[in-house]
């Protein structure tokens, strides 16, 4: 009997240890929905108050969509756009128009090449610190610099609440 306890408590001992000390968790931030919906809802209003009429993108930190919104009397082409500049501004973590000179610099950059990769401009990441939790992107200003300044009010909007 006494084998038979020993090697049940050996067997308990390779377990124990075979085991994590203790378990790890991640502890971190994400845009909430309402964040979300302020952010676009403030970038469109911005642009609508310019006399531009756009879509706008957010993407969370996965570059999933969390929301999209079509304005009134935008081409077609704004919310695939929009998008793409969100998720070029989420996966590489800068503003999406920054893509346009790492390409002429690197030419053959792979990057190129992924579905959802634009260089254009409109789309900023939205941080918490040097965390970036998700980006926001606009189309159809005249002009790329315009739709990122929209962005950069819906961002604004919320600043005190990315912290």
């Amino acid at each position: 009997m006494s084998a038979y306890l020993t090697r049940i408590a050996l067997a308990g001992m390779a377990c124990a240890l075979a085991a994590p000390a203790s378990a790890q968790t991640v502890a971190r931030k994400d845009l909430s929905i309402d964040g979300a919906v302020t952010i676009a809802t403030t970038a469109m209003a911005d642009c609508k108050a310019k006399g531009y009429k756009v879509s706008a993108t957010v993407v969370g930190r996965n570059g999933e969509v969390l929301l999209q919104l079509r304005g009134d009397d935008t081409g077609p082409h704004t919310m695939e756009n929009s998008y793409k500049k969100a998720f070029t501004s989420r996966t590489f973590r800068i503003a999406s128009g920054e893509m346009e000179k790492r390409l002429k610099d690197n030419p053959q950059m792979g990057a190129q090449y992924l579905t959802g990769f634009t260089t254009a401009r409109g789309a900023l990441p939205v941080m918490v610190g040097e965390d970036v939790v998700g980006a926001v992107g606009v189309s159809g200003a005249p002009g790329g610099e315009k739709d990122e300044a929209c962005v950069k009010a819906g961002l604004d909007k919320v600043a005190d609440q990315l912290k």
